[in-house]
């Protein structure tokens, strides 16, 4: 196990379980369009999130809606049948996921720098990192895939962004009854939500701005946008019915796609072209465990001075923070994630 000593180089430590998450909640991108749960304590390792279908919808076609006007007419004196509502459960297994990090006595005591004082913000930020691309990973595995170009497959990706593309995107979830983001969770330590302008929102990775500027005549972007509200500080801009969000940790496929030939898109051995999903959410398409709240980070702090029969000379310092975290797809066809090659500049 390494320990921080006196030769290594300073991070930072933190006391608080509210500073900690003051700096894992900036690391969330994704994590604030999504249905949120909270976990009590003592109440198993398994989450469920509950839709109810509507009428005529099963399991597999839960955004089929199949109403005959004409059992609906209702004749004199003759009450309807009574009918009842099914609900959908998909659950989801919880994963503990923690950091530990120590440090000497000598660092505390001699050190120029107050280490201590900085690994709270490294602490904070690698666990939300880390609840930001299990989120990622889960949301970029949705089967409704849309491929730049026309093409069938991701291996065949040599395309970048078009209008039709996104268009045809627009019209499949519009027809699965997806409905565009009213609101989201604000950037506060609280369970707290406010309202913006309908849209649906698009992650992507920071290497896709200069293509969404370029390619989508009438892109419009956040500097533009007057009295109109931002939903979160890397938003890039809208089109149509998307908003868009940028994070440098969105996982790109490497040399995923097509022959890179002449096709100017970035590829990192020059053979095939890098393929960059953007994923696409609709309201409540996707939930998760809750990064916010008194009951959401497990945080331990054992300073350097303290004795204990293990550490009687109180030379070793222990800060750790964990938690419990799953996230899970609710509704594949009303999200989306399209896959694009990006212009190498």
């Amino acid at each position: 196990m390494a320990t921080q000593s006196y030769n290594t180089e300073g991070q930072r430590i933190g006391k608080y379980k509210g500073q900690i998450l003051a700096h894992a909640i900036p690391q969330e991108v994704s994590g604030r369009f999504g249905v949120k749960k909270e976990i009590p304590k003592n109440s198993g390792d398994t989450i469920i999130l509950r839709r109810w279908l509507p009428a005529g919808a099963t399991a597999s076609s839960p955004n089929i809606w199949a109403v005959d006007p004409v059992k609906h007419t209702i004749q004199e004196g003759v009450t309807p049948t009574a009918e009842t509502i099914k609900p959908q459960d998909i659950q989801a297994t919880l994963q503990e996921i923690g950091v530990v990090y120590r440090y000497t006595n000598r660092v505390a005591d001699l050190y120029e720098d107050d280490v201590p004082s900085e690994i709270i913000q490294l602490t904070g930020e690698r666990m939300g990192l880390v609840q930001e691309l299990m989120r990622l990973g889960v949301l970029r595995a949705c089967p409704n895939a849309f491929y730049a170009g026309g093409v069938l497959s991701r291996t065949s990706i040599v395309s970048k962004i078009t209008p039709n593309l996104l268009r045809k995107v627009a019209r499949s979830l519009n027809t699965n009854l997806a409905r565009r983001i009213t609101s989201v969770l604000d950037a506060s330590p609280k369970v707290n939500t406010y309202p913006i302008e309908a849209a649906y929102v698009v992650l992507c990775h920071s290497d896709s701005e200069a293509d969404l500027r370029t390619e989508l005549p009438g892109f419009k972007h956040v500097s533009e946008y007057g009295q109109r509200q931002s939903i979160h500080e890397n938003e890039l801009g809208s089109w149509e019915q998307f908003r868009f969000i940028c994070t440098p940790h969105m996982p790109i496929y490497l040399a995923g796609g097509g022959a890179v030939g002449a096709t100017g898109l970035v590829s990192v051995g020059a053979v095939s072209v890098d393929v960059y999903p953007m994923i696409v959410l609709s309201q409540e398409s996707y939930g998760d465990v809750a990064l916010r709240g008194k009951s959401s980070l497990s945080v331990g702090h054992q300073p350097a001075s303290q004795k204990t029969k293990d550490d009687p000379l109180g030379q070793r310092g222990v800060i750790s923070a964990s938690t419990y975290y799953t996230a899970v797809r609710l509704n594949d066809l009303q999200m989306a994630v399209v896959e694009v090659g990006v212009t190498a500049l």
